[in-house]
C-alpha cells in the first residue's frame, strides 16, 4: 500500500520511554513488520531520550534522535532505522567517538532494521542480535554477546570478553591500538583480516552508509585513508563459519576451469 512519507520533530527528555514502541504496533497490525515503505515515517528528536528508545521498531519508520540515547536503544526492533547523533554545535566541545552517546544493551534481541550511531555504546552492545545491521565507534565490555545474526561495525575500541557465545553474523571492528585479541572471547569466535573481495565491499559500502546518515567525522577520516584503515579492520566471525569458508575456498580452487 502507498502512504505519502510523513514527517515531524519533538523534543525528548529521559523520562521518555519507549518512544515508537506504540506506534510501531500500530502499524504492525496494518501492515505487518515490514509492509509499510523505506522512509514513509521519519521523526526526528531533540534531547536526551529515556530508556528503550525505538524498541520494537518496525519496518517504514526512521526514528533520529539528535543528542544521546539509553539503554535498550533498539531493543527488539523488527525494522526501519535508527539514527543517533550529537547536535552540530556541539562539534567543537564533544568528541563522539570517545563518549557514550547511547547506553548498555542496545539492540537486545533485535531482529532486523538498521542502527547508526555517531559516539560509542555501553556494555552489551547487540546482544542476542539476531538479525540487526548496526554501525557505531567502539562498545564497552561484552560487545555482540550471544550473537546469532546480523551485521556490526565498530569502528573504534571494544572492552573485555567481546564476542562470547556469538554463534551467528558478522562483526567487523576496527583494531585501533592493535590489542583486540586480547579482549576477544575466542572460545566460539575467531577475529580475522579482512582481504576477501566481498567483505571488503561490505564493510566500506556500511562506512559509507554511516557518514551519510551521521555525518560521523571518525568514519570520514577513516575512509579517506582506506587502504590504511583496510590493514587495522578485523572481521569476527563464529569458528564453524570459518571452517566452512576455508573447505568452500579449497573445493574452489581443486574445480578444474572448464575450456
Amino acid at each position: 500500500m502507498d502512504c505519502a512519507p510523513f514527517e515531524k520533530t519533538y523534543s525528548v527528555v529521559n523520562t521518555d520511554r519507549n518512544i515508537g514502541t506504540r506506534l510501531s504496533g500500530r502499524i504492525a497490525e496494518a501492515f505487518g513488520n515490514n509492509g509499510l515503505p523505506e522512509g514513509t515515517i521519519n521523526l526526528t528528536f531533540t534531547g536526551s531520550a529515556g530508556q528503550s528508545f525505538g524498541t520494537f521498531l518496525c519496518g517504514g519508520v526512521t526514528l533520529t534522535l539528535i543528542g544521546e540515547g539509553n539503554d535498550y536503544t533498539g531493543k527488539g526492533m523488527a525494522g526501519g532505522t535508527i539514527i543517533v547523533h550529537p547536535p552540530s554545535d556541539m562539534s567543537t566541545s564533544f568528541e563522539p567517538s570517545q563518549n557514550s552517546i547511547v547506553g548498555n544493551t542496545v539492540l537486545y534481541g533485535a531482529t532486523g532494521g538498521e542502527l547508526f550511531v555517531n559516539g560509542r555504546a555501553g556494555e552489551r552492545f547487540c546482544v542476542r542480535n539476531s538479525g540487526a545491521t548496526a554501525v557505531c565507534e567502539g562498545v564497552g565490555d561484552h560487545g555482540c554477546e550471544y550473537m546469532t545474526n546480523g551485521l556490526v561495525v565498530i569502528l573504534g575500541l571494544t572492552g573485555k570478553n567481546f564476542g562470547a557465545g556469538m554463534s551467528g553474523g558478522v562483526a567487523y571492528v576496527l583494531d585501533e591500538d592493535g590489542l583486540f585479541q586480547s579482549r576477544l572471547n575466542s572460545e566460539m569466535v575467531v577475529a580475522l583480516p579482512v582481504a576477501r573481495e566481498q567483505d571488503i565491499a561490505e564493510v566500506k559500502k556500511l562506512m559509507e552508509l554511516h557518514l551519510q546518515k551521521t555525518g560521523s567525522p571518525v568514519t570520514s577520516q577513516l575512509l579517506a585513508d582506506w587502504e590504511g584503515t583496510l590493514l587495522r579492520l578485523l572481521r569476527v566471525i563464529p569458528k564453524d563459519r570459518h571452517t566452512l569458508e576455508l573447505e568452500e575456498a579449497k573445493h574452489e580452487s581443486a574445480v578444474e576451469p572448464v575450456n
